[in-house]
């Protein structure tokens, strides 16, 4: 997600230097097209996954910053923002994920950051941009010069083809894991199923994981072998064909904040129906891209199907607006003090 703000960045026309902690170094060895410099992490054991640590990129930083117009440092909680916030806070701006305290030791090094060290060292720093609502509302709290306008992950939406003609399908694609929810999902669409004139409509889903055998019993448990088609696991591009292809895209994790699932059926042309754990949940009703709604059910994937016409037109019109370029142009614009309005969604 961050090398495809990169490319983003790129082609609008900057030239851009990747940061990055060298356990998220491919295996094998790959062409880049912006410039990535690894760095290695330090005090592993401790800190990796509350807050990651490497000092020689802390050092890079310190030594180099004024090479650079503008430093993207993604999250407040982290020790490369932090020596931002204090050797070059005017060329930094911030991208806000997390939507709330990291869970990690029962919040309390997130509480203290955000509480003593933000105040003390960070909030001089430029301007802080949310990549959803509920990001921009938490991280608005403690930075004060947080904007309103909310810039997304972007995607390479030439890699997706988009269509408004679908088939009698809906689609979900996740890993098949407890996380996911999927079981959830297969037993909404049984609710769904018995609607009349509705009961020829199929289930499609994609994706492998531990609970793939549990899913497929449970699915003719209820009655639905023939209409809940597990597909396996599926590359990019032939996963798009379904995904445009169908009524609408269905999630119900338990604990996913960010999904690149939903920026990808969108572009597809196909609407979303969603609980509210995604941090996209709020834009997509906003936009109109489809329904979020915790404890969604049969009622809601009707509706969206009924007015699928006005759901899909409304997805197309965004497409472009979920692009890496439209996003990375948001960005600079809101480092230049130029915020771009938000889309709006079309009711009629």
């Amino acid at each position: 997600m961050i090398y495809s703000m990169c490319l983003g960045l790129k082609k609008t026309g900057n030239d851009v230097t990747l940061l990055a902690i060298d356990d998220y170094m491919p295996t094998q060895p790959e062409a880049y097209d912006v410039d990535v410099l690894w760095f290695k992490a330090n005090l592993k054991r401790v800190l990796k996954d509350a807050l990651p640590l490497s000092v020689t990129m802390l050092k890079w930083i310190k030594k180099n910053h004024c090479r650079f117009d503008m430093i993207l440092a993604s999250e407040t909680f982290m020790f490369h923002s932090l020596l931002c916030g204090i050797v070059c806070p005017e060329k930094t701006l911030i991208w806000q994920e997390l939507n709330v305290h990291q869970r990690k030791f029962h919040q309390l090094p997130s509480k203290f950051w955000h509480k003593v060290i933000v105040p003390l060292f960070m909030r001089r720093i430029k301007v802080v941009v949310g990549r959803s609502a509920s990001a921009r509302d938490f991280i608005g709290q403690y930075m004060p010069h947080t904007v309103a306008t909310i810039v997304d992950h972007g995607i390479d939406i030439e890699k997706f083809e988009c269509s408004t003609v679908k088939k009698r399908q809906v689609i979900s694609s996740s890993q098949l894991i407890f996380r996911k929810n999927v079981d959830g999902i297969i037993k909404k669409f049984a609710q769904f199923h018995h609607i009349k004139g509705y009961e020829d409509i199929k289930l499609l889903i994609a994706g492998r994981g531990d609970e793939e055998e549990k899913l497929k019993d449970l699915a003719h448990a209820l009655g639905l072998t023939d209409y809940v088609q597990f597909l396996g696991f599926l590359p990019q591009q032939e996963l798009n064909r379904y995904i445009k292809d169908s009524y609408c895209f269905l999630i119900n994790t338990r604990r996913d904040l960010n999904m690149v699932s939903i920026p990808e059926s969108i572009v597809s042309g196909t609407p979303v129906v969603t609980n509210m754990v995604p941090a996209l949940s709020g834009e997509i009703n906003r936009l109109q891209l489809g329904i979020a709604k915790d404890n969604w059910g049969a009622d809601e994937l009707k509706h969206v199907i009924d007015n699928n016409h006005t759901y899909v037109k409304n997805c197309v019109r965004y497409r472009q607006q979920m692009s890496a370029e439209h996003q990375a142009r948001s960005l600079t614009a809101c480092f230049n003090g130029n915020e771009p309005q938000q889309g709006q969604a079309e009711t009629k």
